[in-house]
């Protein structure tokens, strides 16, 4: 079997696949593509992306690829705590986590730029501006927590930071698609918005941080 190039979560990206997009549909799964869970090739520290080159695990891009996909594992923490299956935050989280697949693809990749992600970030912020003309205006620091809900949405935030600076430090050293930082910048403003509101729903008091 041709070995796997990999990167996002690992084994995920395999030498031939013209795109993620392509392997990740139900047309790609019928084609019968098999992700071998473990493959023994990253044992002594490095790991292998889209273009076969291998790099060592803790690169800033593998750096950047483990935040993107830490923040996906916390949103999909989320997601089962949203008891309303109508409820528009728990899709908007699903597509959320689709996104984060296509930037993780996008990192793994370095010859390709473009991820046409920015249309997203025009949706955030329409959203943000919803959320918020429901809520009461913010003065001060609030502290992260509420509902369980509303607690894990703001530590989704801060992992989104985190995973910020991480691809801000990879762009530094190698070129990657600039839209990419706008969106996470953009998302962690909609997660800290997403918590506010789902505590106010909750009835959730607001703690303000105070010295």
């Amino acid at each position: 079997m041709e070995e796997p190039l990999l990167l996002y979560p690992e084994n995920y990206i395999y030498k031939g696949f013209p795109s993620w997009s392509s392997f990740s549909s139900s047309e790609g799964n019928q084609r019968g593509f098999f992700m071998p869970i473990y493959t023994k090739t990253g044992d002594k520290g490095d790991t292998g992306i889209y273009t076969g080159k291998r790099i060592s695990k803790d690169s800033p891009r593998i750096e950047a690829i483990g935040e993107i996909d830490e923040l996906n594992s916390v949103i999909g923490a989320i997601i089962p705590q949203i008891k309303n299956q109508k409820s528009k935050i728990k899709n908007e989280l699903i597509e959320i986590q689709r996104d984060l697949f296509t930037i993780g693809s996008s990192l793994a990749n370095p010859t390709s730029q473009k991820t046409d992600i920015l249309k997203r970030v025009s949706h955030f912020e329409k959203e943000i501006d919803k959320m918020t003309a429901k809520l009461p205006k913010l003065f001060n620091f609030i502290l992260p927590g509420g509902g369980t809900v509303g607690a894990f949405l703001h530590l989704a935030r801060t992992v989104a930071r985190r995973a910020e600076r991480r691809i801000i430090t990879l762009s530094k050293k190698e070129n990657i698609d600039r839209e990419i930082i706008i969106y996470v910048n953009r998302l962690s403003d909609l997660f800290l918005t997403m918590s506010r509101f789902v505590n106010h729903l909750e009835k959730k008091e607001e703690i303000i941080w105070k010295t």
